[in-house]
């Protein structure tokens, strides 16, 4: 394939324009134009036309976004300006080449930004950066597995090594993966789930036996009310919209919890209706809760109270009794709790006032299927796993679990982190899976728990960790405190990447490092035995094929099974009774063996190859049935604690702009909240802004306030007014990261907690000089 030049405009975030108010509705005909012009002009017609076309369709290729699962009836046009993004990014024809690595050093490379490195092209050969260099240099597939192989051989114990993977790798590759490193030795398996979801899995896991959705796509238009919480579908999922415009077309009510007002909550021109071409499109949600970082815990004790009280004036007609009987237990202890609950610690800790609290606990009484659904806005709080209890202890008040349009609906932002997961992708896979592995492959796996993400930094930091491998993603920029993430990863003997794209974790390795470039998903896959395809899990447990379908940039490209089947002949080989050749050659072998070790997945390659897929047992949504020590739903009692802000400091959280997913930066405009060209502002409330005598559009630097003293600091962000809750204040992620230090986790999950964050606002110590500027990082030694 011709190679095409980068198209890389790059600003200068001192001309950051901010384009009126923030916007009232999202998608319409402004989406459509948004994607599919750059689509068309990075793509060319041919391949954007091509590739969009079949995304998410049956025979086609699953989105490498978000999890949003598909309808069953789907149109000609099942994506959205974000999934067209995403493909854009990752099927441009625009590849990297060979003299770029001579050109340029590590230590220039890291002054660039993410969305320029992102812009340079795909990564098409294998890259070697030997010990005591400071650049790349292509080598061969041979030379590169090699070196992996020889380095892992050589570590004096296998837990010395961590293997990291990104929820956009497919269910074969991540089974594989995790096969190898457990026959390797170590349950030492990082993954995004860690940073995003862990505390949906563990928050229901404890409650109702299982960490995923209870719900299905249907449910969404049969739901009485449906609520929204700690999420931007807007941007983050947009094809969720169209399901929430299902759910009010059918009588339905809705109901946003987030801190920020954003278009996506509020009204929705759907670009395939007439209505959301020339019409006013459709208005949302019902209600707005602009709540206050960390209230929503709060809120909804607030709300089952209120459902108590009910059920104290009218017995036996609100509680689900018979529900309540049959499957659950902890009514009476949760009930003597929520009832001492101090209304006006509700009313501090939410922002809110009683007769918005009220108006929620009443539309909740009189539906009869609810729906409550969240993302990171909750799990990314310190008492993230609490929250979700109180969202099922509410849900299973009024039994809304395993009935139509009823349950709990954690939303995946990643493509198939759920299905990583299914496929024991997890530091502490329990001993059924372990057991069932071992019996398959005729090994003894490693039982004791494997590092996460946080913990992998700390062991790198106390040298216990020197070798990093990802499949995948860009941990050094996604996960939190920036500046001691890097200086840990540089302490590592050898760090290794097998990527698609450039960017910020290539540039701070460990002393020897490595890049493996690999296929993307929207891509043909042609192996011995013919053309392959790899299945995903959605966010409510569908499994369905994904088939590649547009040609590859290079014929050098290894596909991902293809590069750790061979790393596994190499370092494993016949240790364990393994075809890593034949698994390369035909992923059918792959998933034979996932039949026999994965619950749910029995016969799997005849039903991957069924209309639409399958979708995996679950208890609760199915038979009402709780993989609990007892058999029952556990209703929970937690502790509420107010999130301390010390006078002069403000709550942090970071989020997502509309031109971004995760660590992936394809503009530098954020649409739908009125921001042109630049990534570096602190959304702050117009009373905080008066208060600290600040002026909107000033530079300012933002100081982290945590109790380990360490100083943390971003420079020259620039103030923008915005409807954001009082002492409550967004910047943008990953910009953001430096903020959160690496101890500051979520209760019970581990997962960093970028919401709430404490911080302290002042003018900028100095003038910023130019648009690389922005954020001083610790400079690295590579």
């Amino acid at each position: 394939m011709a190679r095409k030049e980068p198209r890389v405009k790059e600003v200068n975030e001192n001309d950051i324009e901010v384009k009126g108010h923030p916007k009232e509705w999202a998608a319409g005909i402004p989406a459509v134009y948004h994607s599919m012009k750059p689509a068309i002009e990075n793509m060319g017609l041919s391949r954007a036309l091509g590739a969009t076309f079949k995304m998410n369709q049956k025979h086609g290729f699953d989105c490498p976004s978000c999890a949003w699962p598909d309808p069953k009836d789907r149109s000609p046009f099942e994506y959205c300006e974000e999934g067209v993004k995403a493909v854009t990014w990752e099927a441009t024809p625009v590849v990297i080449p060979s003299e770029f690595w001579a050109e340029h050093s590590l230590t220039e490379l890291r002054e660039r930004s993410e969305y320029w490195m992102g812009m340079q092209g795909r990564l098409t050969e294998p890259l070697y950066k030997p010990a005591g260099e400071d650049h790349y240099r292509p080598v061969g597939w041979d030379e590169a597995l090699g070196i992996v192989a020889d380095r892992l051989k050589a570590l004096d114990s296998p837990d010395e090594a961590a293997f990291y993977t990104s929820g956009r790798t497919s269910n074969e590759a991540a089974f594989l993966y995790q096969l190898f490193i457990r026959a390797y030795g170590t349950n030492n398996l990082p993954d995004c789930s860690n940073m995003c979801h862990e505390s949906s899995g563990w928050g229901m896991g404890q409650t109702i036996g299982i960490g995923k959705a209870t719900v299905a796509y249907d449910d969404f238009e049969k739901a009485d009310l449906i609520i929204l919480m700690g999420q931007n579908p807007g941007t983050n999922h947009p094809r969720m919209l169209t399901a929430l415009e299902d759910c009010k077309r059918n009588g339905g009510n809705i109901v946003a919890v987030n801190p920020l007002p954003e278009a996506g909550l509020k009204r929705y021109k759907n670009p395939q209706k007439p209505r959301g071409i020339a019409g006013k499109g459709t208005e949302l949600a019902d209600q707005f809760l602009q709540i206050r970082l960390g209230g929503d815990m709060a809120l909804l004790q607030a709300i089952s109270k209120r459902v108590f009280e009910a059920e104290e004036k009218n017995p036996g007609t609100v509680l689900d009794h018979d529900f309540l009987e049959k499957h659950c237990e902890g009514l009476a202890d949760l009930k003597e709790h929520i009832m001492l609950l101090d209304d006006d610690e509700v009313l501090e800790a939410t922002g809110l006032r009683v007769e918005e609290i009220d108006e929620l606990a009443d539309r909740y009484l009189r539906a009869e299927k609810v729906i409550i659904t969240w993302a990171m806005g909750i799990t990314q709080q310190k008492k993230g796993v609490a929250t979700i209890k109180e969202i099922i202890n509410l849900l299973l008040l009024r039994g809304n679990i395993g009935k139509p349009g009823a349950g709990a609906a954690p939303i995946r932002g990643h493509s198939n982190v759920q299905g990583d997961r299914t496929m024991g992708i997890w530091e502490q896979m329990p001993p059924a899976f372990l057991d069932s592995l071992g019996k398959e492959f005729n090994f003894d796996p490693p039982r004791e728990h494997g590092a996460d993400a946080v913990e992998t930094f700390h062991r790198m930091h106390d040298g216990r960790i020197k070798f990093f491998m990802a499949l995948g993603g860009n941990l050094i920029s996604a996960i939190s405190d920036t500046h001691f993430a890097e200086a840990a990863m540089v302490k590592t003997d050898m760090t290794v990447q097998m990527s698609i794209k450039l960017n910020r974790s290539h540039l701070v390795t460990g002393k020897e490092a490595l890049i493996l470039p690999v296929l993307g998903r929207t891509e043909f896959d042609d192996q011995e035995t013919g053309r392959q395809f790899v299945s995903v899990e959605d966010t409510v447990c569908v499994v369905h094929a994904s088939h590649g379908g547009v040609a590859p940039v290079s014929k050098n490209l290894l596909s991902e099974p293809a590069v750790v089947a061979r790393l596994g002949a190499l370092v494993i080989g016949d240790r364990i009774d393994a075809d890593w050749a034949g698994y390369e050659k035909d992923y059918d072998l792959i998933r034979d063996h996932i039949s026999r070790v994965v619950v749910g997945c029995e016969n799997y390659n005849e039903r991957i190859r069924q209309d639409g897929g399958f979708v995996l047992p679950n208890g609760p949504r199915d038979s009402r049935t709780f993989n609990t020590p007892t058999g029952k739903a556990v209703l929970t009692v937690n502790d509420l604690e107010a999130v301390e802000r010390p006078e002069g400091t403000l709550l942090l959280q970071s989020l997502r702009s509309h031109d971004q997913w995760n660590t992936t930066i394809y503009g530098h405009n954020d649409r739908y909240r009125g921001i042109k060209g630049g990534r570096h502002i602190l959304f702050m409330n117009s009373g905080d802004i008066e208060e600290l005598g600040l002026a909107d559009g000033q530079q300012i630097d933002i100081h982290g306030v945590y109790k380990d003293g360490v100083e943390r600091v971003v420079r020259n962000f620039r103030v923008v007014s915005y409807p954001t809750p009082k002492g409550c204040v967004a910047a943008y992620y990953p910009e953001a990261n430096v903020l959160v230090p690496m101890d500051h986790v979520a209760e019970g999950s581990n997962t960093p907690v970028s919401k709430a964050v404490v911080v302290r606002v002042e003018p900028a110590a100095q003038p910023a000089s130019g648009p690389e500027d922005k954020m001083r990082r610790t400079k690295v030694n590579a």
